[in-house]
């Protein structure tokens, strides 16, 4: 009897250990919110470029331009749309004002807008052409407002400020919900400013007073809305317009200013924004901002000089395949529509990020993993092997790394760091990338990983990689043929990964 009661005891005991390990994992680390949560799973959008500055052939307006100038009589926000929609993409921001201070809405503001133009006889806004054709096509909206604005006469005193303040309360007021609000660091140069046609310097450290306007305006009226900057909040500047994110870049960073002063915009340590900070303090994944051709504004002697689909995917897999988002700028030329080949190149980035992610050649495969997070307890437990047993189990096991879930995922137990999970298939595969993701709602956990295939009776390592993230893209040196494929994971604490692709 006493035998049986400490067998008992013995299985009970096992039996509790098993339910505590099939418990979720503790988090680690700095973890996103849920908008930052909602902009990963957004993973590439479009910047939309067109003022007055298009049909001067320039890249930046002087503020100059007479409104009249701005009269694209073929204007279509749906072409653009739906161009950028057959490219993946899956949200749009149109910039309502750029450095020359030119508002594409009819602001109370200013002047110098959209309602003085000969388009649509001043009837227009285009801000509100963009938002409901991206909501016709299911694409997200967001809007950047340019706080240097080289018009304005008021640029550099406090009453801008104020006036600037106005402008994105009028945006956020007056276009639906927004996905993101974007801002950059332009802070005073030379311009017109009514007519005085002088330079105007501000102090970067404090002038707009940024974490005021984010705070009372932003998150008060937009609370959905990721606000990007080279600082964050939720989303930071790649530190190039390349759209190329370097081999390591964690969705952590620590931000720090300049002097000892706050980080603001256009002034701050600019030294990891590209890389991160492996346990940095803030969750602030960046976004790699590019555009489709040399400039963000459409010039005709760039007709021929759009990326190519190849240029494209790379970026890609060096922006939204290194953990980030991918940013790429459209410029429509005069007559208010993208030139044929932007839309040609997009249709058939598109087509191909379709055909590369098509089938997970994973799903076809056995997967062995060294270790389930519960199963050596639910193995050695001799009591309550039920099928809810059976089910808490696969809460953590290999079907959660190929059913296309950000959120569920393969768990270890805590005191296992460093596993691998095999890949073996029934004949060899073709493949040349390898997808990973991590379960970022518990934060970004792994250190490494190496990719070996099992070749001439030996593991032979074909690639490695860091910071996984969000999403990691490994694409290999030359493709590999293989009926093995192995990936050995390295972290501090316990794994947690959501997808595993081969493709």
């Amino acid at each position: 009897m006493i035998k049986r009661l400490s067998l008992l005891a013995f299985g009970l005991c096992l039996t509790s250990v098993s339910i505590a390990q099939t418990k979720t994992p503790k988090p680690y680390g700095a973890l996103p919110s849920e908008r930052q949560l909602k902009w990963h799973e957004t993973e590439m959008y479009c910047l939309i470029h067109f003022t007055p500055t298009t049909f001067q052939n320039k890249e930046w307006g002087y503020g100059d331009a007479e409104p009249s100038l701005f009269n694209p009589t073929k204007f279509n926000a749906l072409q653009i749309v739906e161009a950028a929609k057959a490219g993946g993409f899956k949200g749009i921001i149109a910039v309502a004002k750029h450095h020359d201070g030119f508002a594409l809405w009819p602001t109370k503001t200013s002047d110098y807008n959209i309602s003085k133009s000969n388009w649509r006889n001043g009837k227009g806004d285009m801000v509100k052409d963009f938002q409901q054709a991206a909501k016709q096509e299911g694409l997200k909206f967001g809007v950047y407002c340019s706080p240097w604005d080289r018009n304005n006469p008021n640029y550099g005193s406090p009453a801008y400020v104020d006036v600037y303040r106005k402008q994105l309360k009028e945006l956020y007021s007056n276009y639906g919900e927004l996905f993101m609000s974007w801002h950059d660091g332009a802070n005073g140069g030379d311009g017109y400013y009514g007519g005085k046609k002088e330079q105007r310097k501000v102090d970067q450290s404090n002038y707009y007073d940024w974490h005021n306007t984010w705070e009372n305006i932003t998150r008060k009226m937009q609370p959905n809305a990721a606000i990007f900057s080279d600082v964050g909040l939720d989303v930071r500047w790649l530190g190039n317009e390349k759209g190329l994110a370097p081999e390591t870049s964690w969705a952590t960073i620590t931000i720090q200013g300049k002097n000892g002063k706050p980080a603001m915009p256009g002034f701050m340590d600019q030294a990891n924004l590209g890389s991160g900070t492996r346990d940095g303090k803030q969750w602030v994944p960046f976004e790699a901002d590019v555009a489709l051709r040399p400039g963000w504004f459409y010039h005709k002697d760039q007709d021929d000089k759009v990326k190519s689909v190849a240029q494209l995917f790379n970026i890609y897999c060096s922006s939204v395949g290194r953990g980030g988002g991918l940013d790429l700028g459209l410029s429509p030329n005069t007559e208010g529509l993208l030139h044929q080949n932007d839309v040609d190149t997009l249709a058939k980035f598109g087509a191909m990020l379709k055909q590369v992610f098509a089938n997970n050649q994973a799903k076809q495969a056995k997967i062995t993993l060294s270790n389930v997070r519960g199963q050596v307890e639910y193995l050695l437990s001799a009591v309550n092997r039920s099928d809810i047993r059976k089910k808490e189990l696969l809460l953590f096991g290999s079907a959660n790394l190929t059913d296309a879930d950000r959120y569920s995922y393969w768990a270890t137990d805590d005191v296992v760091r460093n596993v691998t999970a095999e890949l073996e298939f029934t004949k060899p595969v073709n493949f040349s990338i390898i997808q990973l993701r991590e379960n970022i709602k518990l934060g970004q956990r792994i250190d490494s990983v190496q990719v070996e295939i099992f070749k001439n009776n030996a593991w032979l390592q074909i690639a490695k990689a860091t910071s996984i993230g969000a999403n990691r893209i490994i694409r290999l040196p030359q493709p590999e043929t293989a009926d093995r494929v192995r990936i050995k994971f390295y972290s501090p604490v316990c794994i947690a990964v959501s997808e595993l692709g081969v493709y």
